[in-house]
């Protein structure tokens, strides 16, 4: 068959790809979304955090856009946001809280500091530690992140879109246009946006570049509540990240009951490196085990083995922040990696300044944080 033409490739269908394609959609644009499996979800599972509170100021910013594409742009893609509140929690002398507390300042977020003799009140069936802070931020929320997905995409479909399913992209092959092969054929576009989460590697060495990406697979748990509804939306239990907590290396985060009734979803930010194709031969359980002890300490209401344990897999950068940048060799094809496992939120916007970036346009963001340049020379594949 000869090769079909497109203004704009996008290969891998999880948020970022969903809403790049979308922008690109909506700017006029022939635009192919290209998904190795079928029903994709990524790194996402079906209920995620929306915060403006991060330890950067860069994040916020951006954070204050994806509120509003989130909740007004006139598709309905904003459908199952559900405003929550977070709570944040860690030591108050601690490097992270003090990061996150003074962001939150800076950036004059909404917020409600709660003192030791009151926290019981606010916030129960939670034990907090001595010399912990405690901050909630009260614009943040939770996003049902499947009915967001198939959302994005019906949006994307009907403003002329196409997405192609179960493609694994086999060649790329960099020129002006690109071609990229799948077992189905070849396609050809003036740009190609590369958001292959786990696989961004593997799609790049056909283009004698490899960033610095890990990727560690993710023990998604969720564990029982002893009384139903004790941690649930509906009592208006709150989304938490507890920062440098006991015993743990890493941020341990949660979310309220809801997803799956009766059932809290608490997470350890960090997994064990994996192949992104053999995960399922990744079985180490050391972040369970130290969940089970920080369930124990401080969730009393919550039994402390998990009831479900899921997976998904994060795509770390060596500094935890974002890769947005043109490839460095071929201007044409733009990458969006690294999302280190806090992306989904920001989908829409990371998506508005990947379709600026394959446009020529200049970003509507200062993308310097998130520039390839940022590490040590980027090695070519061995491949």
């Amino acid at each position: 068959m000869p090769p079909e033409d497109f203004d704009c490739v996008v290969i891998g269908a999880g948020v970022q790809g969903c809403f790049t394609a979308y922008h690109l959609a909506k700017n006029g644009k022939r635009t192919l979304l290209l998904e190795q499996v079928c029903n994709v979800r990524g790194a996402a599972h079906e209920l995620g955090g929306l915060r403006r509170a991060s330890v950067a100021d860069f994040y916020t910013h951006m954070m204050a856009e994806c509120y509003q594409l989130w909740a007004v742009e006139k598709e309905p893609i904003m459908s199952g946001v559900l405003r929550t509140g977070l709570l944040l929690m860690g030591p108050e002398k601690g490097r992270d809280f003090q990061l996150f507390r003074d962001t939150m300042e800076r950036n004059a977020i909404p917020t409600v500091t709660l003192a030791p003799g009151e926290f019981g009140r606010h916030i129960p069936h939670v034990n907090r530690s001595p010399g912990d802070g405690a901050i909630v931020d009260t614009t943040a929320g939770v996003l049902y992140a499947d009915r967001a997905l198939r959302a994005v995409q019906e949006v994307f479909r009907r403003l002329g879109g196409v997405i192609k399913d179960g493609e694994k992209v086999t060649d790329v092959q960099p020129g002006s246009p690109v071609a990229v092969t799948t077992a189905s054929g070849t396609y050809r576009a003036k740009s190609l946006v590369i958001t292959a989460g786990p696989w961004a590697n593997t799609l790049l060495s056909h283009t004698e570049l490899q960033l610095p990406l890990q990727v560690v697979k993710i023990n998604v748990c969720y564990w029982r509540e002893k009384t139903p509804g004790t941690y649930a939306v509906r009592n208006r239990f709150p989304c938490f990240l507890h920062v440098d907590a006991e015993g743990a290396e890493h941020h341990i985060y949660g979310l309220p009951s809801n997803e799956y009734p009766g059932l809290v979803k608490v997470c350890y930010h960090m997994g064990s490196e994996t192949d992104p194709d053999e995960r399922d031969r990744q079985t180490d359980r050391g972040d369970i085990d130290v969940l089970s002890r920080y369930i124990a300490r401080h969730f009393p209401g919550l039994v402390p083995t998990p009831a479900v344990v899921e997976s998904c897999m994060y795509t770390l950068t060596p500094d935890h922040h974002f890769v947005l940048d043109c490839h460095p060799s071929h201007r044409n094809i733009v990458i969006g990696a690294g999302f280190s496992g806090h992306g989904f939120k920001f989908g829409p916007v990371v998506g508005k300044v990947l379709c600026e970036l394959a446009l020529g346009r200049v970003p509507s963001y200062d993308l310097s944080p998130f520039k390839i340049q940022r590490f040590p020379p980027h090695s070519k594949s061995a491949l």
